[in-house]
């Protein structure tokens, strides 16, 4: 009898299925950290202008 989509996983069978799951889901991981990163990055360069122009205008 094959095990059904309900059917719990265990040992191994559980270990392969999440680091399928892993792989299947990296690329977009590191493409939602890189534009966290890159927001982030331009939020600090507008507040450093903003700083910059209230100083010295």
């Amino acid at each position: 009898m094959n095990p059904g989509p309900d059917t719990p996983r265990t040992g191994r069978e559980q270990l392969t299925a999440t680091w399928k799951w892993i792989t299947r889901r990296r690329r977009t991981a590191l493409t939602q950290v890189l534009r966290g990163a890159c927001y982030g990055a331009g939020t600090g360069a507008a507040g450093l202008i903003f700083l910059w122009a209230e100083h010295w205008l």
